[in-house]
């Protein structure tokens, strides 16, 4: 029987084949700073809803998403 590995493979960061870190690392490539620690968030809150803190996690990848929003505006704006 294989032990679950809570550290490197949470089961709730798994999704068919894919983990949230790889979905996360595709998704931030060419962003940095606090627009891909946003974007980080936003999907790791949402990826891990269901399996985790049900609507907690999605009022925190929303409080991220708005973040971003913020931070987009701004430098639209500039």
């Amino acid at each position: 029987m294989s032990k679950k590995d809570v550290v490197n493979h949470p089961s709730h960061y798994t999704q068919g084949k894919i983990e949230c870190i790889d979905a996360i690392e595709s998704a931030t490539t060419g962003l940095f700073g606090i627009m891909a620690v946003c974007v980080a968030n936003v999907i790791k809150y949402v990826w891990r809803f269901a399996l985790k803190n049900g609507i907690e996690d999605l009022d925190k990848a929303d409080f991220y998403l708005q973040k971003l929003r913020n931070k987009v505006r701004e430098q639209k704006d500039g």
